[in-house]
């Protein structure tokens, strides 16, 4: 065969397979990429009983199979020394610090009204760049670290050590300005996400990264619009976007975020140790990986836009079946779900007895908040996350938890997960 055939056969070769290569990547555009909404892990490396820290147990101890045991991704940051950060997981680039007047200080005189975020968003020149945005929820929370330790029980000054649920060694972080009387607590980081299903007010979600949790908070206070704490946002606007495929095996594959979940629930609630024991004996579909998922993987499969008053179901896409239970206000709701992650307190006394869910149903609170006398309502919407001692009684409160009067139900349905590759 001459130079000329051989050249010619190459050309060929070439064409075809650039052409099957673009026919491929026409098929493949069609869904979000398995790199689109990567969960990144929960940076818990600590292991707790029902209390305190302890070894790390193995397979076979009692309280394996907790976040410790199953660390996730680690979250990796890259600080671009011109006011922003890249999260090399997500592909999100953020602003560094809160400080957002630059006089050096992050204190109340940085916060805004809501009303205003997304002007600020729009106007916004950080880094040189003009595309970002206000985060959703599922973007924000991305970043939250459970290395954290909750601060609600400081009700005065820091006593030192303190770690709030954000990479400080990347991201400019301050407690609550408490000089100009607001609480330590007051780190409430607002998104775009509003709740679907709280009508008394106007619910926006936020990351608080002082005290570990996910709320709707209402944009006034005291008659007055309520000033925000904010990050904002640019790049991957497909993170936290879902692509659910049922395996019809009783599975449901996220190929967003490469998980396979159980499409049941656990039909009933038990508490968080009980919790882990049933994840890790779980064998079905095939697999015996089952595992009880992070307090990220927990949320990742939210569903913002339902609610059991807008939708009639829980915030979850339909393909999923949940447990419908009875609420404390005696409505027809569904559950709060155990995460494999302990909600860590500062308080020394308290170290590690609460565990991280998140409310697929209605966030119940007993208070006054909307109206003259208490009485329960859903006070933080769908899609909140909170958390509950792991054991215990839950007549113990019967006027819920905190100031809020966050409704504590200790026996908690489960929703396993696995990796699907």
């Amino acid at each position: 065969m001459n130079n000329r055939k051989l050249i010619l056969l190459w050309v060929i070769a070439l064409l075809i397979s650039v052409s099957c290569s673009s026919c491929k990547d026409e098929v493949v555009d069609n869904l979000p990429d398995v790199t689109d909404y990567p969960v990144v892990g929960t940076n818990q490396s600590e292991a707790f009983d029902e209390m305190n820290v302890i070894t790390k147990p193995v397979a076979g101890d009692p309280f394996f199979g907790q976040n410790a045991n199953y660390s996730g991704k680690t979250p990796k940051y890259v600080k671009n020394d011109n006011g922003t950060v890249t999260d090399m997981v997500t592909g999100l680039m953020w602003q560094q610090t809160f400080d957002h007047n630059g006089d050096g200080s992050i204190n109340v005189n940085d916060k805004a009204v809501y009303s205003d975020l997304a002007s600020i968003a729009e106007s916004c020149t950080t880094g040189g760049f003009t595309d970002w945005r206000l985060p959703t929820i599922k973007e924000l929370y991305s970043l939250i670290m459970f290395s954290g330790k909750d601060v609600s029980n400081l009700m005065g000054s820091l006593s030192g050590g303190e770690i709030p649920f954000i990479n400080t060694n990347y991201f400019d972080f301050a407690y609550g300005d408490v000089d100009a009387g607001e609480r330590i607590i007051d780190v409430q980081c607002a998104t775009k996400t509003i709740s679907v299903g709280v009508t008394q007010e106007t619910l926006v979600f936020g990351v608080n990264f002082a005290d570990g949790r996910i709320k709707g908070y209402g944009v006034t206070m005291q008659g007055q619009p309520k000033k925000f704490n904010y990050l904002l946002v640019r790049g991957n606007q497909n993170y936290g976007v879902n692509h659910f495929v049922d395996n019809g095996d009783g599975t449901i594959t996220d190929n967003a975020t490469g998980l396979m979940w159980m499409k049941n629930d656990s039909q009933s609630g038990m508490i968080w140790k009980d919790a882990l024991s049933y994840a890790e004996n779980f064998t079905f579909a095939g697999h015996n990986d089952w595992r009880l998922p992070d307090a990220k993987e927990l949320q990742s499969i939210v569903d913002y836009t339902r609610s059991p008053q807008t939708s009639s179901y829980a915030a979850i896409n339909s393909l999923f079946n949940c447990t419908s239970i009875t609420n404390e206000a005696g409505e027809i709701d569904y559950p709060f779900y155990w995460s494999s992650t302990t909600h860590a307190s500062s308080n020394v006394g308290h170290l590690g007895g609460w565990a991280v869910y998140v409310c697929f149903g209605r966030g119940m609170g007993y208070t006054s908040m909307f109206g003259s006398t208490a009485t329960w309502v859903d006070v933080h919407g769908a899609g909140a996350q909170r958390s509950d001692p792991k054991s215990g009684d839950p007549t113990d409160f019967n006027t819920g938890n905190g100031p809020q009067g966050d409704a504590v139900r200790i026996n908690n349905y489960v929703r396993l997960v696995r990796k699907a590759q």
